[in-house]
């Protein structure tokens, strides 16, 4: 069930307002605007009226800010106390103006839509209650206050009048996957919204409907939001933790690791958590998506114990694991596992400490800033020994290499044409020639790719998707 906000203060008056002008609409003859939602499983066309910006409150539950709101610890408490007090529509504003992963800067994309609605206007009605509660158009809101004050006219389409929570969460996500919208859902609110229609009780199917997905890339996301929510409580300590901000920029490094993850477990789940481990420590430490690559099960004790000594890790043992109510222990997490964990919290504990808005002293958060750049030295070394063995594994693959052979050829074709154009010599006959020619060897390609390729990733996915349909 989604949360009940209650009302904002203006509630009564914007019900008056609202209707007043709904009444009008009804009353007059002219052309009337329309917006049509998907409501309670069918198509509502809603008028179109207009109201005064400054009577429109934010939505305190929109899944645009859910993961950004947890930036301050002390304004997210009071917004989830009191989201209709001055200061917490205030903290709402400026997360709507923030930039997803840092939310002390302002957005790229929120600075286009203040200049498109300058030049342009408001091309696209908001969509509210008949409180005055934002559904739709919170951000649009935010830029025409920021270019107009609060007196200037917002158009919006209002909800039917028994319109409650569950409803404005279930219209705010069919409008915001709608294809022709414009500002997508960070990755990490999307995740938070997935998970949110599971929590309803949501068939994956329906959610994967819903998100123009897949249900592998539902269970996907999922099961990255798990790692993540895991993450931020293992970072606790001494009042400071991770926020999901964190995260933001991590989408591919995820998506890539719960791939080669449940690749490994399939064969040995020891070594997909040893590869897990290994490879969260490094994507915490802002290593890129390419580096994170080479990162094995055997990492730490092959390449990051040789340049770590191991009077500078963090201890680990290995022990054994009661069984409650029948007095026996089993065999706990190998040393090797213990030691890459102790590894991952000592870099989840540095980046908490030493995150944009800690509370703890300065002398704590310049050991934990130092920690970080030492043991960010000591991956980014053991990185590239692991590196130069990956490549020298990589020449017994000749697959992948003459693919990328044959992507250079296709550069160079692009220059060939651009050259032919000015002087008019292509020979268009036999370039289709070429092209129908290369078309097949590709349909050959995704055939032998679809038997191959037990995981396959974007690419992959992009070949079977356009060339696997020929057979």
């Amino acid at each position: 069930m989604a949360k009940d906000d209650g009302l904002p203060p203006g509630a009564e008056e914007n019900r008056a307002l609202v209707r007043s002008r709904l009444d009008e609409i009804a009353a007059g003859d002219g052309p009337r605007e329309t917006f049509t939602v998907d409501w309670r499983g069918t198509p509502e066309h809603l008028d179109v009226i207009q109201m005064p910006v400054g009577n429109l409150c934010y939505n305190p539950a929109t899944h645009r800010i859910r993961a950004q709101s947890s930036h301050d610890p002390t304004r997210a408490e009071m917004l989830a106390d009191d989201p209709w007090s001055t200061s917490s529509q205030a903290y709402l504003d400026h997360l709507l103006q923030a930039l997803p992963a840092n939310p002390t800067r302002t957005d790229p994309e929120f600075d286009e839509l203040v200049a498109s609605l300058k030049e342009y206007g408001q091309t696209e009605p908001g969509l509210i209650t008949h409180e005055g509660v934002l559904v739709n158009g919170n951000t649009r809101r935010a830029a025409l206050m920021q270019l107009y004050g609060p007196n200037h006219a917002m158009r919006v389409a209002v909800l039917p009048a028994s319109c409650d929570w569950q409803d404005i969460a279930a219209v705010e996500l069919s409008l915001q996957l709608r294809k022709e919208h414009r500002r997508d859902y960070s990755y990490i609110n999307r995740l938070l919204a997935v998970q949110e229609l599971v929590d309803q009780g949501t068939p994956l199917s329906v959610i994967a409907a819903t998100f123009r997905t897949t249900t592998d890339r539902c269970r996907q996301d999922q099961w990255v939001l798990a790692r993540i929510e895991s993450l931020i409580e293992r970072s606790k300590g001494a009042g400071e933790r991770l926020s999901l901000v964190a995260f933001e920029e991590q989408a591919e490094k995820f998506r890539e690791l719960q791939r080669a993850y449940t690749k490994q477990h399939a064969a040995n789940p020891e070594k997909a958590e040893l590869l897990l481990e290994n490879r969260l420590a490094a994507m915490l430490l802002g290593f890129s998506k390419t580096d994170v690559r080479f990162i094995e099960h055997d990492f730490c004790d092959r390449y990051l114990a040789k340049v770590r000594p191991a009077n500078e890790a963090p201890a680990a043992s290995s022990a054994s694991v009661a069984i409650p109510g029948l007095g026996r222990a089993v065999k706990g997490p190998s040393v090797a596992l213990n030691a890459a964990r102790a590894l991952t919290d000592a870099v989840l504990h540095a980046r908490a400490v030493s995150q944009l808005g800690s509370t703890a002293p300065q002398e704590v958060t310049a050991k934990a800033q130092k920690e970080l750049t030492e043991l960010r030295s000591a991956v980014d070394e053991a990185i590239s020994d692991a590196g130069r063995d990956a490549r020298i594994k990589k020449r017994k693959q000749a697959a992948p290499a003459r693919l990328a052979d044959a992507g250079r050829d296709v550069e160079l074709c692009v220059t060939d044409l651009v050259m032919s154009r000015a002087s008019q010599s292509l020979d268009e006959e036999a370039f289709d020639d070429a092209v129908t020619d290369l078309r097949q060897k590709l349909e050959k390609l995704a055939n032998e790719a679809k038997r191959t390729v037990q995981q396959p990733g974007d690419g992959v996915t992009w070949l079977l998707e356009v060339f696997g349909k020929a057979r």
